[in-house]
């Protein structure tokens, strides 16, 4: 079971790093301020699931969740700044 928990974090770590990839790609290609954002979003969710791989796989004494929820509020402060100021 161990094996399989470990798996899907590092799933979910790789799913949002590519979400993160494929934003920054369409911004490239039509400018779009809100996909950057979007892409900022997914650096700081993947830095979410990145703790939370660490907190709950390799250091399971310690407690990271003021840190992970740092960064899962880090996200959708980014997300919630480009929908109100950079939706035209």
């Amino acid at each position: 079971m161990h094996v399989v928990q470990s798996t899907v974090y590092i799933l979910c770590v790789l799913t949002s790093l590519a979400a993160m990839w494929l934003l920054l790609r369409s911004y490239r290609l039509n400018g779009s301020r809100l996909l950057l954002w979007s892409a900022a979003a997914f650096v700081a969710f993947a830095a979410n699931n990145l703790l939370l791989f660490a907190d709950l796989v390799l250091l399971p004494n310690m407690d990271l969740r003021p840190l992970r929820m740092l960064t899962a509020g880090a996200g959708v402060a980014i997300l919630l700044y480009a929908f109100v100021w950079e939706i035209e």
